[in-house]
């Protein structure tokens, strides 16, 4: 990629609809692939999250050093565009496009940094979240139900070449769950909040849309298709088996979904057999209540037949209850438990050990 008449360098963004999808893996991949072909290409600032794999991916490239700065008695790293003006390679890798400065400096924000290094007829890979591109931060906040992000102007970011690192939500969320993407601890709060499966999908379709050149505004676009425009609502299902615990399972679903904005439904599935059917009254009773709904099906795996009812009603989530008491109990739910886990494919699922006070299940 080369520069433009004027002698400007060439930005290259890219854009991840969400943190973790591996936007600077992707971009120290390309730019390890661009050094092998001779492009003189170093690194003027790399964030790596604490993350094994993008340290791996750094390979060989050349890192200049970070300017470093002191800030009410603490020190942080930060690009040193002196630096990469003195070495002045024909590209530059700066992670972090929209973050902000620290301390006293002529330039408050980074992109202003990046558009120096342009100016000056330099090559600039970088990465950047939807959230904040400045036409979509607040709209992505209420997807989110998170604080609108430091913003980049749209405008800037479309002067160059933009590449979409995407993943499905799904396969970001086990990203996360296997510790990928933030420290364990904050883990359950990440899946429950920023990355529930309903505000990945939301996200990766705003992205498409800020993608399509015949898209003037993609945001006006979004809203008009989910009316007006925020987070869509989700439905969390819970799974019954038409016994004592139902009306515990069923409470501690309706929180997840009144916490999350999202709407209620229960499904109980017959078997196939001839077996009585428990009396489900109750469970109709406590979800109406409750503001949710209730449906039966009939099915000859009880496992897949929950799962294919849940995707019917457009579930983002999935509840299920595992026994906390005898073994042998354990044994016997615990498999069925395990059979809806191995049929859910991309729907996520939620395993709650279901007793007096219990916890979720490990």
């Amino acid at each position: 990629m080369v520069g433009s008449a004027d002698g400007r360098g060439a930005l290259r963004t890219y854009l991840g609809i969400a943190p973790g999808v591996g936007k600077t893996y992707t971009m120290l991949r390309d730019a390890r692939a661009a050094a092998r072909e001779g492009t003189d290409v170093v690194a003027g600032y790399i964030e790596r999250h604490g993350r094994a794999g993008t340290r791996a991916q750094a390979g060989d490239l050349e890192l200049l050093p970070p300017r470093v700065v002191t800030y009410r008695g603490s020190n942080f790293e930060d690009l040193d565009v002196d630096a990469v003006l003195a070495r002045k390679p024909e590209r530059v890798l700066v992670d972090e496009l929209a973050r902000g400065k620290i301390g006293s400096h002529r330039r408050e924000k980074r992109w202003q940094d990046v558009d120096t290094l342009l100016a000056a007829g330099i090559g600039v890979d970088t990465t950047l979240n939807l959230g904040n591109l400045e036409s979509l931060r607040s709209l992505v906040a209420r997807i989110t139900g998170s604080q609108p992000a430091e913003a980049v102007p749209d405008a800037f970011v479309r002067a160059g070449t933009v590449t979409l690192v995407d993943l499905p939500p799904a396969a970001l969320r086990r990203r996360l769950a296997q510790g990928l993407v933030v420290p364990a601890d904050g883990v359950e709060t990440a899946l429950s909040h920023y990355f529930r499966f309903a505000n990945l999908a939301a996200l990766r379709e705003l992205a498409q849309l800020w993608m399509d050149e015949s898209v003037p505004d993609a945001a006006s676009a979004y809203a008009s298709l989910h009316g007006a425009g925020d987070r869509p609502r989700g439905r969390i299902v819970v799974g019954l088996d038409g016994s004592s615990k139902d009306e515990w399972l069923i409470r501690y679903a309706a929180n997840v979904a009144e916490l999350n904005g999202d709407a209620l439904r229960g499904i109980y599935v017959h078997p196939a057999d001839g077996r009585l059917h428990p009396v489900l009254d109750d469970a109709r009773r406590l979800l109406d209540d409750l503001g949710g709904t209730f449906a039966e099906v009939t099915a000859d795996n009880p496992a897949t037949g929950l799962v294919r009812a849940a995707k019917r009603a457009g579930a983002s989530q999935l509840v299920i209850g595992s026994p906390a008491g005898a073994w042998l109990s354990r044994l016997v739910k615990g498999a069925m438990a395990r059979r809806v886990l191995r049929a859910a494919g991309d729907l996520p699922v939620q395993l709650v050990c279901v007793g007096d006070e219990p916890p979720p299940c490990p």
